[in-house]
């Protein structure tokens, strides 16, 4: 088989014998021009980067909080929380975003 194997068409006959050709002409545009190829893009672009900082904070920053939590007493206690409050809420604002960035991407990549 050539090295261009994705581009080969293969048929089998009736009589079980297969048969592989390389006509491409099932994949011409109706105007009769060959197919375009994508332009390659250059990197995430700042769509990219928001979505690895959020995730960046929701799987690396807010463990680490919830770690330091118990040291940190006071800080929550003037936030006016309780410990078992606080840790529900820290891991919910990351979830809540990452919910948010998830809904925000996919309406751009369908935009695009």
């Amino acid at each position: 088989m050539s090295d261009d194997a994705a581009s080969d068409r293969v048929s089998i006959d009736s009589d079980g014998s297969v048969t592989v050709t390389d006509d491409d002409s099932g994949y011409e545009r109706p105007s009769g021009e060959p197919p375009r190829q994508a332009e390659p893009t250059e990197g995430f672009g700042w769509h990219g980067w928001v979505l690895v900082g959020v995730v960046f904070v929701a799987f690396l920053v807010v463990p680490a909080a919830i770690l330091y939590l118990p040291a940190a007493r006071g800080i929550v206690a003037a936030l006016g929380l309780t410990l078992r409050d606080a840790y529900l809420v820290l891991p919910l604002v990351p979830a809540f975003v990452l919910g948010t960035v998830a809904v925000w991407s996919a309406l751009r990549s369908r935009r695009s």
